[in-house]
This record gives structure tokens, sequence and C-alpha cells, in this order.
């Protein structure tokens, strides 16, 4: 296909599709959706090998958040029967974490419900985040708290944060449609802070809301211009109680187009499987991994993912490998690039530059599914890890 063949070349040499290109992956059939997975594998393989990277998720604080987002199991006036409670201590959040280290993880993200952290709030966090480096050697941690105030990001990355989460979720023309207690602008001016301080930017979209193909490419290559390492690309999980909890709108091969979308435009960051895999993707969820490199193990935000060891054994069988602790993620003109922006240089890696920590890799729900192929069954409230009695899914 003519079209593969020039998305995979533009792809190796790290140069932006166009709209059209972008648009015509979305509409590509089922019947070629195997020939598209191989071509974006070509792409990951060329930037990151057969590696996968591994990210944990703890919920410092979790439900009661101010904001109205309608796709959120945390928001204002949400019904969902989640987990409630308030902020986790320094040495509970370390526990938390240090059970995903030990099943493999090699970064650490933080969230934590709210519009965002007050300076207290950077406080606890800023000590949380000492607490995992002092016992975790080695081990990334990100923080996705919301909307930073001035300063608050370098606070973050002077208690040694690696990097910061703030999801685009979706294009700014529709983005007033899903929130109305803060805007798009909000969202990038938040990204751009962290990026100012030196914090790996980790910036991402939700499909699966009722968005047009348009809609997901305008965020995409939104990202792709404000320049995020990471892009977490999280699918909708209905969840009942929130505005959205009729949105069954995805298909696995829906969900693989989106993905190979994704790595198309954004040929050379990491792209993270994040919330909705295993509702959305279940048993095809191994094809993703040819266009991903990293995903979270375990548990989400407030819902079960499947069991951290079916994780590694996917990866396993599907003939991937889990990236280790001493090797570094991104390709190294993308880190060459950093540091010199870092030290005064230029701040983009490759032509027009490209794009919470799962602030949505937790909306499930339990609505009744209207549209065929549906698994309502297969959502699951969390019940265990951080903020419960129980251990951890890792």
């Amino acid at each position: 296909m003519d079209l593969l063949n020039t998305l995979v070349d533009k792809g190796l040499r790290r140069e932006l599709p166009t709209r059209e290109e972008a648009l015509a992956v979305l509409a590509t059939s089922d019947d070629d959706l195997l020939e598209v997975v191989a071509a974006a594998g070509k792409v990951r393989r060329q930037w990151f090998g057969r590696r996968v990277k591994l990210n944990y998720l703890v919920n410092l604080k979790s439900g009661l958040c101010p904001e109205d987002c309608s796709y959120c199991s945390q928001r204002l006036g949400s019904k969902a029967e989640i987990l409630k409670y308030t902020w986790l201590k320094p040495d509970e959040a370390s526990k938390a974490a240090a059970a995903g280290v030990a099943g493999g993880a090699k970064r650490v993200c933080l969230v934590a419900s709210g519009r965002g952290p007050t300076d207290r709030d950077v406080d606890r966090v800023s000590q949380t985040i000492e607490a995992i480096k002092e016992q975790n050697e080695g081990v990334e941690v990100c923080a996705c708290l919301g909307l930073l105030s001035a300063g608050q990001a370098d606070r973050l990355r002077s208690a040694g944060a690696d990097a910061y989460n703030h999801n685009l979720n979706t294009s700014e023309g529709t983005y007033g449609d899903i929130t109305t207690t803060h805007t798009y602008a909000d969202r990038v001016e938040t990204v751009q802070q962290a990026q100012a301080a030196g914090l790996s930017a980790c910036s991402g979209l939700i499909a699966g809301m009722g968005e047009s193909d348009a809609d997901l490419v305008d965020v995409v290559f939104s990202l792709r211009e404000l320049d995020p390492d990471s892009v977490p690309v999280n699918f909708l999980i209905p969840f009942e109680g929130t505005p959205l909890a009729k949105e069954w709108n995805l298909t696995p091969q829906r969900c693989l187009r989106i993905l190979a979308m994704v790595r198309f435009v954004c040929p050379d960051v990491e792209v993270r499987l994040a919330g909705g895999r295993e509702v959305h993707l279940r048993s095809m969820q191994p094809l993703a991994l040819h266009l991903v490199n990293s995903i979270f193990l375990g548990d989400y935000l407030t819902s079960e993912g499947q069991a951290g060891q079916a994780d590694l054994d996917m990866i396993a069988d599907a003939g991937f490998e889990v990236e280790g602790a001493g090797t570094t993620t991104l390709p190294r003109h993308r880190t060459d690039a950093a540091a010199e922006a870092e030290t005064g240089g230029g701040c983009g890696s490759h032509a027009g530059g490209c794009a919470p920590c799962g602030d949505v890799a937790d909306e499930p729900g339990h609505a009744e599914a209207e549209v065929p192929g549906a698994r309502t069954d297969l959502v699951a409230v969390r019940r265990r890890g951080a903020g419960t009695d129980l251990a951890p899914n890792a």
C-alpha cells in the first residue's frame, strides 16, 4: 500500500505526515489492519527496538475533584462508586511504589485528583518523591497533580521528580464539550511550565469520547507541536455515574488504528498504552505492542487492570522484552536535545516537534452497552492497593 510505504519512510526520517495521511490511517479497513500494524511496527522498532517500558500508577488522593471533566470517575458530581481517600502519607506511597518497581516498573507515576496542587501539596508530594527515590535506586518518578502554578514545577524537579504528566485529552475545538472548569490553553500552559523547569513532559489523549477522526488527528498534531517525551493513549471506559457512561464507541481494530496513527505522527517518542486497553483491545492487546513501547503495569487509578504477571507474560509471549532500569528509553537524538536545552540550547528534537501519567487511566464503567461488542463485564472498580489494606496488583 503506497500510503503505508510513505508513512514508514517519513517515520524513519522523523518527518511529519500530512493531515490527509493521518486521516487515511484511521480510515483503513479491517482487511488492511495487519498491514497497518506491520508498517507502524517498523517505525516503532527503528526507535525503540523490541523494548517495553513498564510504568506503575500510585493514586495519592482519590475522588472528590472539583473539576467537571466528563470522562472522569473522580469528577465533580460523579456517582461512580470508586475508592475515595485523602492524601497518602509518604511512607504509604513509597510502599505502594515499591510493589510496582518489584514487578519490573522503571517509572512510578504519582497522581492526585484536584484542579491543581497547593504549595502545601507540593511539599507533601516532594516528601513522597524523596522517600521513593531513597528506597528505590534508579527509579523514575513522574508527577500528575493537575494545573501548576508559577514555581511549582521547579520545586518538584528540585525534589527529584523526573517528569510531569498533563494530558491534552482531545482537540482544542472540542475541549469545551468535555470540560468547562478549565480550558485547553490551561493544559498547554502546564505542560510548557514542566518543560521550562527541565522536567520530561508527558502529555497524551483520550479516544472514544464520541470525537471525530479529525479531532483525533488535531490533538495528535498538537501534541507533536508541543513536543513531550511521552504520549499516553487512553481509551475511554464509560464509567457508570459519569456523563459519558453510554459512550461505547471503540472496537479492538479501531484502537489499533488510533495507536498506529499516533506512532506515525510521533515516531520517536514514548507512546504509552494507557487506560482502557484491557476493556477495548481485549485479546488483541499483544498486537498493540508492535505500535507502543510503554504500558502501565497492573492497576490504574480507580479501576483494576489485568494481573501484573499477565502483563509480563504477554510481553514475553509476543516476543518483546521489559526495558531494564539501566536502559535509556528515548532515542539518543532526543536525550541529546534535552541536555542541550537544559544548558541553554535548542528545545526541539525533530521537525515540527511531537507530543495522567494516566489521568484517565481509570475510567471504567458498568453502563448497559448500546454498541455491539461493548464488554462492561471486563470492568472492575479498583478495591486493592493504594488507599486500602489489600495487596496491590503488580
